[in-house]
Parts: structure tokens; C-alpha cells; sequence
């Protein structure tokens, strides 16, 4: 075999390595938005995390809480299924050990918590142990950097259709447009239902599982089926903005490998115009 077939073969394998390394990579990415609004005068940064599934990175998520702290958050936004009524609750309760005590946080349910009623209410209570603030129709407006700030939220639909729309409707009863308010659920293909004026947040798509950049914005997401719309990222619907997670679920939790997909930390910087 002469040299420059050696060569070419060598530069062949290098590019499919580092392919594959780039596809599989499953290191914690930090993705960052800015919303703008005539609602605040002072910067508010949010951290948004969703579908963690009770999975771990780093002991006692070294790793992940790292991340976190670096962004210097005022806030915690939780969009469901941070734990998984198929696994023990370890990596949720040690994520909380980590930040709970130094941000305040907010949490809605996501389906793998609520699918078992029991486990859902074990998930709140040991959230609500730790000083969060668990939104399942309610309405908090909080003082952050010295302005007012709505953050509101709903149980992930499977709590019921009836006690879902009754939460639904309970939250539209106290919105207070003149104030910027966070609506957090876990599901993105409900936009049509949530709020009007609000930031939306929501996972649930995993990122769509497997992506090709440019090309595929996500093979697959549940509820949504093939090639589905809202799988990560931010969107503009009719007057609301909705800022999708694609979470931290990996093969682990969900039995495949993400492709072109890695865990994701999401900034969301909020400032007045």
C-alpha cells in the first residue's frame, strides 16, 4: 500500500472519528437566550433545566452544579422530570443539595414523575423540603434585583384533564400583564393552551433525539412523533415566546444514545429594553 493511500486513509478515519466523537458527545453544553421587555428595568438571568431523569453527572453532580454556578443564575426554572418514577430519586436529591440553598428555584412536574400519582406527590414534597417552590397552578410573584416577577406554572397533563385546565384556568385568573411573567410547564407541544404574554418554558423533546445541524432539528419527540416542531430552542407563537430545554436524558435513561444532541444547561438573560 503506497504512502499517499496510507495517507488518505488515516485522514478518512481521523474525520469519522472526530464525527462520531461530535455526535455521541454527551459533555454538558450551555445554550443561552435573550428576552427582551419593557416590563423590567435591572437584568435577570434564569437557568432552565429539564428532563435530568434522575441521571448523574460527576459524583454527586459535581459536574452539573459546576456548570450551573458559573452562570451565576438569580433563579432556577425546573420544567419537569427531573426525577423518574422508573429510577431512585439520587441524582434529583443531590442536584437539589447543590443549588437549593443558593438560588431560588422553581419546579414543575413532568410526565416520568406524575405517570405514578404517588411518586408525583413524594417529588413535590421532597422539592418543597428543600425551599422550592412548586408551581401546580399557583402563581408567585417574586421581588428579583429589586423588581417584580410572575412565575407561574402547571402539572404536566397527565395529572388528569380535569385538575390540568382547572390549573390552567387558575393561573390565567391571576396573571397581571403589567408585570413579566414566567409560565413554566413541561410539555412544548401545548403552546396553544398556555397563557398569552408570558415566557414559556418547557423540555420533554429530549432535543428530538437524534439531530443532523442544519439539517434535522430532531428525528423524534414524544407527543410530537417524526420530525418534530418544538424540540429545543426558542420560539415565537402568535404573542408568546417559548423556550424549549432539549434536558439531559441520555441512553441510560432512555435506552438510545442522543446523536448531534448533548445535555444542555439553558441561560436565559431577561432585559429591559
Amino acid at each position: 500500500m503506497g504512502r499517499r493511500r496510507v495517507f488518505r486513509i488515516s485522514i478518512a478515519l481521523a474525520v469519522i472519528g472526530a464525527v462520531v466523537f461530535a455526535a455521541l458527545y454527551n459533555g454538558i453544553f450551555v445554550r443561552r437566550y435573550t428576552i427582551e421587555t419593557d416590563k423590567l428595568s435591572e437584568p435577570v438571568r434564569a437557568v432552565l433545566l429539564a428532563d435530568l431523569h434522575s441521571g448523574f453527572f460527576g459524583e454527586n453532580q459535581e459536574k452539573l452544579i459546576k456548570k450551573i454556578d458559573a452562570q451565576k443564575p438569580d433563579i432556577i426554572l425546573m420544567s419537569g422530570d427531573i426525577a423518574d418514577y422508573r429510577h431512585p430519586n439520587d441524582g434529583a436529591i443531590a442536584l437539589l443539595d447543590g443549588i437549593a440553598h443558593k438560588y431560588p428555584c422553581f419546579y414543575v412536574t413532568g410526565n416520568h414523575e406524575i405517570w405514578n400519582a404517588n411518586f408525583g406527590k413524594e417529588v413535590k414534597a421532597i422539592m418543597r423540603e428543600y425551599g422550592v417552590v412548586v408551581l401546580d397552578g399557583d402563581l408567585e410573584t417574586v421581588s428579583v434585583n429589586g423588581q417584580m416577577i410572575n412565575i407561574c406554572g402547571v402539572d404536566d397533563p397527565q395529572v388528569g384533564t380535569e385538575a390540568y385546565n382547572t390549573q390552567l384556568d387558575r393561573v390565567r385568573d391571576r396573571l397581571n400583564g403589567g408585570i413579566f411573567t414566567i409560565f413554566m410547564a413541561h410539555r412544548p407541544d401545548r403552546v396553544y393552551q398556555y397563557p398569552q404574554n408570558c415566557l414559556i418554558t418547557a423540555g420533554h423533546a429530549h432535543g428530538g433525539e437524534w439531530r443532523v445541524p442544519f439539517i434535522i432539528n430532531g428525528l423524534y419527540a414524544p407527543n410530537q412523533g417524526w420530525f418534530p416542531e418544538y424540540t429545543g430552542g426558542k420560539y415565537t407563537v402568535g404573542n408568546k415566546t417559548m423556550i424549549v430545554s432539549r434536558g439531559f436524558a441520555q441512553g441510560n435513561n432512555l435506552g438510545i444514545p442522543r446523536i448531534f444532541n448533548p445535555p444542555e444547561i439553558v441561560v436565559i438573560d431577561i432585559k429591559g429594553r
